[in-house]
């Protein structure tokens, strides 16, 4: 059996991470835009110059360049290099729970998904079916092997897509305004596919309260009024990953002060 130094699965998770944070963020530049994530390769948004592999190494490239293009000097956005460094923390953060083990690859690729969807709506108020969709069908299949099972996670989806899809047909029924999205809904579903029906309802209910206090600091500050839209989707994303990590630990203290 081979001996791998101290640090050594640690700092390569965390490299792997960091690749992987490099491709999540063409996934969010790009999707938006309905464009392919493979071809062409990674280019300045700006003046579309082709990037060099050095020009392409997560943060430090950036970092290098001081944050412009090497061919126009146009701004990079800091989303780069913010993005690559939480996706290796995250990376790091999953290995110390779940270790090396199949959960950890299933949980991390849903973590990547989260990460997508968050700084997507953040930034256009979408949630493309192109993560949420397959989430639903590949999380369920890995439910065939891995927790929750498969009957957590296929009440998991209907729970968390019928408890969204009711609260926005009950609110355009009432008021007549939409509530929110249809992502939202698929997106759920996809969390409920992915960790069970009880990491789902409490993927809900501490979405709902972080959505509360952003809505209700907005309204605070005139930011915004009670027609204004929140991206509801980062606050699922948000949640989602803390259920994902921290849910049945949640879900067990919840149910012990009962």
């Amino acid at each position: 059996m081979i001996e791998f130094p101290p640090g050594f699965a640690a700092a390569s998770v965390a490299f792997v991470g960091l690749c992987v944070g490099s491709f999540l963020n063409v996934c969010i530049y790009r999707l938006p835009l309905k464009q392919s994530v493979v071809h062409p390769g990674s280019r300045c948004p700006g003046c579309g110059r082709a990037l060099t592999w050095y020009d392409n190494i997560p943060v430090l490239s950036y970092l290098a360049l001081r944050g412009r293009c090497r061919g126009c000097r146009a701004p990079i956005s800091a989303r780069y290099p913010i993005v690559e460094a939480i996706t290796a923390a995250i990376f790091l953060w999953h290995l110390a729970v779940f270790d090396l083990t199949p959960l950890f690859f299933v949980r991390v690729a849903f973590a990547c998904a989260l990460i997508v969807l968050f700084a997507i709506d953040l930034e256009h108020q979408i949630l493309p079916d192109r993560i949420t969709l397959p989430g639903i069908v590949l999380g369920f299949a890995s439910s065939l092997f891995l927790p929750p099972g498969p009957m957590a996670s296929f009440i998991g989806i209907v729970v968390g897509g019928g408890l969204l899809w009711g609260i926005a047909e009950g609110w355009y029924r009432l008021r007549k305004v939409e509530a929110m999205g249809f992502g939202d809904v698929k997106m759920l579903a996809m969390v409920g596919a992915v960790l069970g029906v009880r990491a789902v309802i409490l993927t809900f209910i501490l979405s709902s309260m972080v959505g509360g206090v952003v809505g209700a600091g907005l309204l605070a500050t005139r930011r915004a009024d009670l027609a204004t839209k929140v991206p509801f989707g980062t606050m699922l994303a948000a949640a989602a990953l803390v259920a994902s990590v921290y849910g049945d630990a949640i879900v067990t203290w919840y149910l012990a002060k009962l």
